[in-house]
C-alpha cells in the first residue's frame, strides 16, 4: 500500500500523541524522582546515578532516538538486582526503607529503557507513584508540596494522552490528516489549557472534603464508639482478671508522640482508673468527679489535689517538697475504644484539645464530659518529677484522714499479711517496705497470661501460694494490699504500659496487649507514688523483616488522623505550619539581604574605583557581558541554528528531521526565484505544476528522496539531500 502524501513540516496526530504521552510520562517520573531526592533521604551516589540515567533518557527523548534495552538482559538484571537488594538491606543501606527505595528506583531505570507495550508505560507510572509515596513518608516541606503539585499535573496530563492514545489504537477506521502544520501544536496548547483547570478542580473538591467538612467536630463518626473488653477495663468497676483478658489482643489502642523523644528512650505508664475499694474479687472507684476550668488559651488544668499534694491557697497547686518540676509535653492519638477517659503520663499537669468539659476525680483520673466529641485526639502536659529515694524515706508516718478508704482490705488469708511482715521484716520505713514488695513480687514470680480455667475463692492467695504466676492485676492486687495491711496506703491504677517504638514516625505504638496495672503508694508530703512489682521489659523498636508492620502502622496512622479523625484542630495545624514555613522563608531571605548588603556595597565602590582606574579593562568586560546577555536573549535561535548544522552534517542520525530542514530550505530557495510553494499543496503536487520540466525533474527527484527519508526513515536518501538541493539550485541557473 504506497504510503499516503503528507505536507512537509506536518506531524501526523497519532504520533504526535505519542510523542507527548512520552514525554508527559519522563516529566511524572522526573517529578516523582525530584520530591523523593528533595526530602534528604537519599544517598549521593543513588542521587547521582538515577539522575544522570534520567538525563540520558531526557536527552534521547529531545533527539527522538529511540533507545531500548533488549528483554534477554531486562530479565538477568531484575534477578541480579533482587540479590543485590538482599546484600543492600542485611550489609549496605541495613533499612527497609532504603533498601525497598532502591529496589523501586531500580525499577524506575530500567523500566525507563524497556518502554515496549502498554504495561511498560502502565507500570511506569505506577512506580513513578511510589515514589511519591515513599516521599511522603521521608518528609513533607514546601519543597515536597511543589513537586508534588507538579506531580498532580503530570498525572492528569499522562492518563489524558493515556486514553487518547489507547483510543486511537482501538479506531478501527484510519483518521484523516490535516495538511495543517501546526496541528500538533494546536493539541499540546489545549492540552495546556485542560490540564491545569482539571488539577485545579480536583484541589477544590479535595478542599472541600478535607478542609471545609471537618468529620469528627461535625459529629461525622465523631460520638460514634461501641463498647468492647477495652472499656470495661477503664470502668469504676474492674473484676480482677479483666486486663489479662484485654492483653489477648494485638490491636493497636493509641500511638503517643513526645516531644523531644526521637529515640524510644522513654518506658512510661499512661494511667487511666485509679482503684481504691477491693472486695478480694473486683476493684472499684467511688470517688466523685470535678469540673475542670478551662484556661485563657483553651487547656484544661488538672489540679494537684487529685495527686494527694494538697493545694497552695494563693497558686492553686503546690509541688512536693525538695522536687523540681520535669514537664513533658506529648501528643496521643486514640483508637475508638469506648471510654471517656483520657490516658495520661504521670502526672497529668494540662490537657488540650476540642472539648467543651472535662472532670477529674481524687485517684487523678481524667473524663471527658462532652457526649458530642469522643476521646480521640489530645494533646496534654505532664510533671515527671519523682522524690527521690531518701525524701521518700523520710516522709513519716502521718496521714491525713483522706487516705483512710486506701488502707482498708477484705477479709484475707492469714497467709497474707503473714508474708507481708516476711518480705518487709528487715525494712526501718514505709519506703523500703514497698520496694522490698515490690521486688520480692518481681523475682520470685511468673509471669503468664494464661488465664485461670475456673473461678477461684481467693485469687490472690491461689497467685502467691499455689499458682505462683500470673498476670500484671495479679502482681499489682497483691502488692496493693499487702501495702495496706502494713499500714501504707495504696491503690490499683489501670492504663497502658509503652513498649513499642515506631522510628518511622517518632511514635510509640500501644496495643491492647500493653494493658498493664500497677500500684501507687501514699507518702505525707510527697502524694503518690508509682511502684510496678510486675516483671516487664524496655521499649523495643522492632528489627529485622518485623521493621514492614512500622510503614503499615505509619499509613493506618495518617489514615486515622488526617481523613478519619480530621477536625478543625487538624485545620489549625496544616494553617499555622503553612504560615510558619512562609514566615521562615521570609524571615532567611531578610536575613540574608542584611548579611550580604554591606558586602554587596563594598562590591559596588571597589567596583568603581576599578573602573576609574582601568577603564579599557571594565568597558572590554561590560562588552564581554552585554555580549553573553545577547547570546543568553537569542538562545533559541542559537540553539536552532546548531541544530540544524548538526542536522547538515549527519542528517543521518535523525533522517525525518534532517528532510524536514531540507524541504523547507529548497522550498525557500524556489520562493526567492519565483517557484512559490502553496500551502494547500502537497510535494507531489507541486513537482507537477513547476513549468521548467529540467528544474521540475531535479525537484522530483529531491521531493523522492525527501518522501523516503521523512516518512520512512531512509539514512541514505537524508545523505542524498544535501547533493540533490545542490542539483536544484543548478538546475534554476540560466
Amino acid at each position: 500500500m504506497p504510503q499516503p502524501t503528507r505536507q512537509p513540516g506536518v506531524i501526523p496526530l497519532p504520533q504526535a500523541i505519542n510523542k507527548y504521552f512520552e514525554l508527559s510520562l519522563y516529566l511524572l517520573v522526573l517529578m516523582g524522582f525530584g520530591a523523593l531526592a528533595s526530602t534528604g533521604g537519599l544517598d549521593l551516589p543513588t542521587i547521582l546515578l538515577v539522575g544522570m540515567a534520567l538525563a540520558l533518557r531526557g536527552f534521547l527523548l529531545a533527539e527522538r532516538r529511540p533507545v531500548v534495552i533488549s528483554e534477554r538482559w531486562t530479565t538477568p538484571l531484575t534477578i541480579a538486582y533482587f540479590l543485590f537488594y538482599a546484600a543492600d538491606y542485611f550489609v549496605l543501606s541495613r533499612s527497609f526503607l532504603a533498601a525497598t527505595v532502591h529496589l523501586v528506583l531500580f525499577a524506575v531505570v530500567v523500566r525507563t529503557f524497556s518502554l515496549r507495550r502498554d504495561r511498560d508505560y502502565t507500570m511506569l507510572a505506577v512506580l513513578a507513584f511510589l515514589m511519591i509515596l515513599a516521599s511522603a513518608v521521608l518528609t513533607v516541606d514546601s519543597v515536597f508540596l511543589f513537586f508534588f503539585a507538579g506531580f498532580m499535573l503530570m498525572t492528569v496530563a499522562t492518563f489524558i494522552l493515556m486514553e487518547m492514545r489507547r483510543s486511537e489504537q482501538a479506531a478501527k477506521f484510519q483518521a484523516r490528516h490535516s495538511n495543517d502544520t501546526h496541528e500538533h501544536r494546536h493539541l499540546a496548547f489545549a492540552l495546556a489549557r485542560a490540564t491545569p483547570g482539571l488539577v485545579l478542580m480536583i484541589l477544590v473538591g479535595a478542599a472541600a472534603v478535607f478542609f471545609l467538612l471537618p468529620r469528627m467536630s461535625a459529629n461525622y463518626l465523631g460520638g460514634y464508639s461501641f463498647g468492647n473488653d477495652l472499656s470495661t477495663g477503664f470502668s469504676d468497676r474492674v473484676q480482677l482478671g479483666r486486663i489479662g483478658q484485654i492483653q489477648q489482643s494485638n490491636a493497636v489502642v493509641m500511638h503517643i508522640q513526645i516531644s523531644g523523644d526521637k529515640r524510644g528512650q522513654s518506658a512510661l505508664h499512661w494511667r487511666g482508673v485509679a482503684l481504691s475499694n477491693f472486695d478480694g474479687k473486683n476493684w472499684s472507684n467511688p470517688h466523685e468527679q470535678y469540673s475542670l476550668q478551662r484556661e485563657a488559651d483553651g487547656a484544661f488544668s488538672v489540679p494537684m489535689f487529685s495527686q494527694g499534694v494538697a493545694p497552695a491557697s494563693e497558686t492553686g497547686r503546690q509541688a512536693a517538697p525538695g522536687t523540681i518540676a520535669h514537664l513533658i509535653h506529648y501528643r496521643v492519638l486514640l483508637e475508638p475504644i469506648g471510654t471517656n477517659v483520657f490516658f495520661l503520663a504521670p502526672w497529668g499537669r494540662r490537657v488540650m484539645g476540642a472539648y467543651r468539659a472535662l472532670a477529674v476525680d481524687a485517684g487523678g483520673a481524667v473524663y471527658d464530659l462532652d457526649s458530642q466529641h469522643a476521646v480521640n485526639l489530645y494533646e496534654a502536659d505532664s510533671d515527671m518529677a519523682r522524690p527521690s529515694p531518701g525524701q521518700l524515706r523520710s516522709a513519716g508516718d502521718s496521714l491525713p484522714q483522706s487516705v483512710g478508704a486506701y488502707l482498708r482490705v477484705p477479709e484475707l488469708d492469714p497467709r497474707i499479711p503473714r508474708l507481708a511482715v516476711q518480705v518487709s521484716g528487715a525494712a526501718s520505713n514505709s519506703y523500703d517496705k514497698a520496694v522490698a514488695l515490690e521486688t520480692y513480687l518481681k523475682t520470685h514470680y511468673g509471669y503468664t497470661l494464661q488465664l485461670l480455667r475456673s473461678p477461684v475463692a481467693d485469687p490472690l492467695a491461689n497467685f502467691l501460694f499455689e499458682r505462683k504466676q500470673g498476670h500484671c492485676e495479679y502482681f499489682a492486687s497483691s502488692m496493693a494490699v499487702m501495702l495496706r495491711t502494713l499500714h501504707i496506703p495504696a491503690r490499683l491504677v489501670n492504663g497502658f504500659r509503652s513498649e513499642e517504638f515506631n522510628d518511622v514516625t517518632g511514635n510509640y505504638v500501644v496495643r491492647a496487649k500493653n494493658a498493664h496495672s500497677w500500684v501507687e503508694a501514699y507518702f505525707p508530703g510527697y502524694g503518690w507514688i508509682t511502684f510496678d512489682p510486675t516483671p516487664g521489659g524496655d521499649v523495643a523498636i522492632p528489627e529485622g523483616w518485623d521493621r514492614a508492620a512500622l510503614y503499615l502502622d505509619a499509613a493506618q496512622s495518617f489514615w486515622r488522623e488526617w481523613v478519619i479523625s480530621y477536625d478543625s484542630s487538624h485545620q489549625y495545624i496544616l494553617g499555622q505550619a503553612a504560615l510558619s514555613g512562609t514566615r521562615s522563608s521570609w524571615e532567611r531571605l531578610q536575613t540574608w539581604a542584611k548579611l550580604n548588603y554591606t558586602r554587596l556595597l563594598n562590591l559596588a565602590r571597589r567596583s568603581q574605583r576599578g573602573t576609574e582606574q582601568s577603564p579599557a579593562l571594565w568597558l572590554g568586560g561590560a562588552l564581554g557581558v552585554g555580549l553573553l546577555l545577547l547570546a543568553l536573549g537569542n538562545i533559541g535561535r542559537i540553539t536552532r541554528m546548531m541544530r540544524r548544522r548538526r542536522l547538515q552534517a549527519h542528517p543521518e542520525r535523525s533522517p525525518d528531521q534532517a528532510a524536514a530542514m531540507w524541504y523547507e530550505r529548497m522550498a525557500e530557495f524556489l520562493a526567492r526565484r519565483g517557484v512559490k510553494k502553496s500551502t494547500a499543496q502537497t510535494a507531489q503536487e507541486f513537482v507537477r505544476v513547476i513549468e521548467d520540466e529540467r528544474l521540475r525533474t531535479k525537484v522530483g527527484q529531491f521531493t523522492d528522496a525527501y518522501e523516503s527519508a521523512r516518512f520512512g526513515n531512509s539514512g541514505d536518501d537524508a545523505q542524498r539531500l544535501p547533493e540533490l538541493f545542490e542539483e536544484v539550485e543548478s538546475a534554476t541557473k540560466k
